[in-house]
């Protein structure tokens, strides 16, 4: 996986990650997070230049969530029962998005891009379906995106020669906190159902 990884960054360079990080939050499934620790290592072997590679990744890692804001603002209601209508998980995870965006608002925005980064692309839609304002939105969402960004980018920089252990750790964690949002939401949307057929049978 770490080969490959590193063979994409080396064809594609700096706009190949930025395009990367641009269509993973809107649903694609890229490893982005790993294409940026490659190109952090790169960036400390001097094969790409680390400030070009930090402004095209979160530009584009910006305008993946702008445009997630605004289908969710033209579509959102309609776009998010699409996307879970065959799945039950990720009918959790929806609601789960949604939940958070309308207890925390921007808050839940800015720790969606990276905290709990699984959430990200549902948070982005259901942010617009939610009618959160737009500056709100942004805000956080670039304070966030900026966390992302430079913590990956910056951590293979410095584990340079230690990337697949490093890519190997943060694929475990990731996969921890997929399973973790997952099995919350799925908890969250079980919840919700009981409660609507316990209140149907009153």
């Amino acid at each position: 996986m770490t080969d490959s990884i590193f063979a994409a960054v080396t064809a594609y360079g700096v706009w190949g990650v930025m395009i990367s990080s641009f269509l993973s939050c809107l649903l694609i499934p890229i490893p982005t997070s790993l294409m940026m620790l490659a190109a952090g290592a790169l960036a400390a072997s001097g094969d790409i230049d680390i400030a070009p590679l930090i402004m095209a990744t979160f530009a584009g890692a910006v305008m993946g969530d702008q445009a997630g804001f605004f289908i969710g603002r033209t579509g959102g209601a309609r776009v998010l029962a699409r996307l879970g209508a065959r799945s039950p998980a990720r009918r959790a995870v929806i609601a789960r998005a949604e939940a958070l965006v309308a207890r925390r608002g921007g808050v839940g925005v800015f720790f969606s891009t990276w905290a709990v980064a699984p959430l990200g692309p549902y948070v982005n839609i259901a942010s617009g379906a939610a009618r959160l304002p737009w500056a709100r939105f942004t805000v956080a969402d670039i304070l966030g995106e900026f966390i992302w960004v430079n913590a990956y980018v910056w951590t293979g920089y410095a584990f340079a020669n230690n990337i697949s252990e490093v890519s190997t750790l943060m694929s475990d964690v990731i996969g921890l906190l997929v399973a973790t949002v997952v099995a919350a939401a799925a908890l969250f949307w079980a919840k919700g159902v009981l409660k609507a057929q316990k209140i149907k049978r009153q």
